[in-house]
């Protein structure tokens, strides 16, 4: 069966499950956690991706993560392949470290993000590393310990999360441990790891062809935590984009044509477009650039930082900057059934 393709857009909660290569251990020491810990302190900021959970094990680890403006796949890539890397040179070996690829799954917030966030923080416990909530308490390789205030970890954002618990952080805290307890007796839980039932129908294609009452026990896809309409969404979204991206170049608009409609719209030159300065309609014709270019044709923000001579955060930066301007102004690069 051939591989999926990833979900992915900014603002996307990710369950994120890596393992290492049949199952050897990825973490042999406290050099090892402390390195992958400061790899997450260090890209997680950088990529714009929010974490609200997290635990390390010796052979597996998950973690929580909310997207920004940089795709999953080229966070995923810089951290694993830094560490992977740092551990081969550390420890003396060589080949691969992990099992295929990392195992994503889109989750649904308002349904999914308490539970999920209780399920990773139970990992060491359930993987019998620790014994019991309190021993938790103290497992610094997990996000639990600094919900519950015994850790310090700036880049992990637990003040969202304790949003769910409670309007003070300890009245939050007590009721986030208390949910963290009850928990305990669930054991693993198989719903959370994704859908599945999609492959073995035939495909999306075979789903859409259902309907009624059918449709909504089978409406599932193993890179979605959700329920039916919400998986539906999702996929639905994916495919708009997918299929705009492939219109929008089948059209030739590449960055030069993209750059020519934005001069069009703010009445300057092309090459002003690309050039340096801080006059408020350069601004505004740089991040509208910017954010057709990411989030319309697909262009990365490594290369169009190269072009424009930015650092690849200051395009992300302008790339919020042109979404606001689309929203405001309603601006449009191409319409489907028409060009511009």
């Amino acid at each position: 069966m051939p591989r999926l393709a990833r979900l992915d857009a900014p603002g996307v909660l990710h369950h994120i499950m890596i393992r290492g290569i049949e199952r050897r251990k990825i973490f042999l020491d406290q050099m090892d956690y402390e390195d992958f810990i400061q790899r997450l302190a260090t890209l997680l900021p950088e990529m714009e991706t929010a974490c609200y959970a997290w635990a390390l094990m010796p052979n597996h680890a998950h973690f929580l993560f909310r997207t920004g403006s940089v795709p999953l796949a080229r966070l995923m890539r810089r951290l694993l392949t830094g560490y992977a890397l740092s551990f081969n040179r550390r420890h003396k070996r060589h080949g691969h470290l992990f099992q295929n690829r990392y195992k994503s799954i889109i989750c649904q917030e308002d349904a999914y993000l308490r539970e999920l966030v209780r399920y990773i923080h139970l990992n060491p416990l359930r993987a019998r590393i620790v014994s019991t909530v309190g021993e938790l308490d103290g497992y610094t390789y997990c996000g639990h310990s600094a919900l519950t205030g015994k850790e310090k970890r700036p880049w992990q954002d637990g003040e969202y999360v304790l949003r769910f618990f409670g309007k003070t952080v300890g009245a939050a805290r007590k009721a986030y441990a208390r949910y963290v307890e009850d928990g305990v007796s669930q054991g693993r839980r198989e719903e959370l790891t994704g859908g599945g039932l999609i492959r073995s129908i035939g495909g999306w294609s075979e789903v859409k062809k259902l309907s009624g009452r059918g449709r909504e026990h089978v409406m599932s896809d193993e890179r979605i935590l959700g329920d039916s309409g919400f998986v539906e969404t999702v996929l639905g979204e994916a495919q708009e984009v997918c299929e705009r991206k492939l219109e929008l170049k089948r059209r030739g608009y590449d960055l030069e044509r993209i750059a020519k409609r934005v001069a069009e719209i703010f009445e300057m030159e092309e090459k002003d477009v690309f050039s340096m300065g801080r006059q408020q309609r350069k601004v505004k014709a740089r991040s509208l650039l910017c954010y057709w270019a990411v989030r319309e044709a697909g262009i990365s923000l490594r290369t169009l930082a190269r072009r424009l001579r930015m650092s690849a955060p200051g395009v992300g930066y302008a790339v919020e900057r042109g979404e606001v301007i689309v929203q405001e102004d309603r601006y449009e690069l191409m319409k489907l059934s028409k060009v511009q």
